[in-house]
């Protein structure tokens, strides 16, 4: 009898790929890159992670990463850019 491989939980992330918590950003990240930010809402939205658990770990306000997620959703992955965040409020 073969043992049984343990199934890690994954989502799709933004660029397509499998992602798991060991892929996400590290706890104490402070420089959020669109790349960084599009994993964190792709694994909220997949359910890797709650919204409370992705807040908690990441330093997070409810408001900051609802943001994140609003600016996917009108813009696409170009919409997280910072320098770009003004352009596409209003």
């Amino acid at each position: 009898m073969q043992p049984r491989l343990k199934k890690e939980n994954y989502v799709i992330g933004p660029d397509g790929s499998p992602l798991t918590l060991a892929d996400l950003p590290r706890q104490d990240t402070q420089r959020w890159v669109v790349r960084r930010k599009a994993e964190v809402v792709a694994a909220v939205r997949g359910g890797l992670l709650s919204l409370e658990d992705a807040c908690a770990r990441y330093s997070l306000t409810v408001e900051e990463f609802l943001g994140w997620q609003r600016s996917i959703d009108r813009h696409g992955l170009a919409g997280l850019r910072t320098t770009r965040l003004q352009q596409y409020r209003g």
